[in-house]
């Protein structure tokens, strides 16, 4: 019997209907802004970030939590002694910086959210230094100064050995015809760039089945690389790509982060379109490990995991090549993955290659 998310404990259906019974509510208090001189953009409610638009600029704001990753960190530094928050200090800031690009907005500034069981979780110096120091390694290489934060001590609420990481962040599109506004065309190139891994979403999933494992997290996946190692491995920051397609004059029409979701996040746009992806890359070997291990079928994994990607953006076919030479230039693996189509009101991610296809009411984030 193949595991899936839900399995794990983790039901999309009432976490997504929260998120538009909020962005409804919200809506209606987008008339405050008048007061400041500023107003809300149409249809950024269900985006991954947030915009206010200025005369000559937009402000950006991201809220973002790392999930359970840093779980996994304790499991392996229980069982080999190694300490991995460095990489979850800069987990933190990716997940965070990924969601405020896809906007076109350049990172200001971070903000921490640490919220702890007991302020014993502070005692371990060498945690607590390596969390410090990736994270501001994070925010160094998103080109956003560390604003500050919180480290709330929740008894009750959190457990004591455990600490529950987020943040948020604010930038900046400046000017304002740098907004990556969603204008998808029919024929438009779909542009992948490589993940690190499974970066920071479907760790849950990840924890079961290193669970069920007699090695745990220090079973082998091949490559002289353990699970725990894998999945640890610090996520990629996407910023420095945007900033490059920005410098070039480089028009994004759309941009996904691909965390929670899998590659239905590809279809994250309003409008209907059809993203065929013809050229999905081979399974890196942490995700062909957790398929097979779990096991989780292909459909599920897709639906889940990132898969290897970690960002997506949508370009004319005539800006194709100058993309991915941004992406080159500025140290990203990337490639021409596929194809946007317009089928009449139809809306799906295909992936002929595998005979998946993830229709559009399988994802309801609007």
């Amino acid at each position: 019997m193949s595991l899936s998310y839900e399995s794990s404990g983790v039901k999309y259906g009432p976490l997504d209907s929260f998120k538009r019974a909020c962005q409804r509510a919200a809506l209606k208090t987008g008339d405050l802004l008048e007061a400041h001189g500023l107003h809300e953009p149409a249809g950024v409610r269900g985006d991954s970030a947030y915009l206010v638009e200025a005369d000559d600029h937009f402000l950006a704001h991201v809220e973002e939590g790392l999930g359970t990753k840093n779980l996994v960190a304790d499991a392996v530094q229980a069982e080999g002694g190694r300490c991995y928050y460095r990489a979850i200090g800069i987990d933190t800031v990716a997940t965070i910086a990924n969601d405020l690009v896809t906007c076109g907005a350049l990172p200001i500034a971070v903000a921490m959210h640490a919220a702890v069981g007991s302020s014993d979780w502070f005692s371990d110096e060498n945690r607590a230094q390596q969390l410090v120091a990736g994270f501001a390694e994070g925010c160094r290489a998103a080109g956003a100064v560390w604003g500050g934060g919180e480290t709330p001590a929740l008894r009750g609420l959190v457990e004591p050995s455990a600490i529950i990481l987020a943040g948020s962040a604010i930038g900046r599109i400046r000017p304002k015809s740098l907004r990556i506004v969603g204008d998808v065309r029919d024929g438009d190139a779909i542009i992948f760039l490589a993940s690190s891994g499974v970066q920071t979403n479907g760790l849950t999933l990840c924890r079961k089945i290193a669970e069920s494992l007699p090695g745990r997290y220090s079973t082998p996946i091949g490559g002289g690389q353990t699970l725990g190692e894998a999945l640890l491995a610090p996520s990629t920051l996407y910023v420095a790509f945007v900033r490059e397609c920005q410098h070039r004059a480089i028009s994004i029409h759309y941009a996904a982060h691909v965390t929670g979701h899998g590659w239905r996040k590809l279809m994250r746009l309003e409008e209907p379109f059809v993203y065929e992806i013809t050229d999905p890359r081979p399974q890196p070997a942490i995700f062909r490990f957790l398929m097979e291990a779990g096991p989780v079928a292909p459909r599920e994994a897709y639906a889940t995991f990132n898969m290897g990607i970690g960002f997506a953006v949508y370009v004319s076919q005539a800006d194709a090549a100058a993309t991915l030479e941004a992406a080159r230039t500025s140290g990203y693996e990337a490639w021409l993955a596929g194809r946007v189509r317009k089928d009449g009101a139809r809306k799906a991610v295909s992936i002929p290659s595998l005979g998946l296809q993830f229709d559009g009411d399988t994802l309801q984030v609007r």
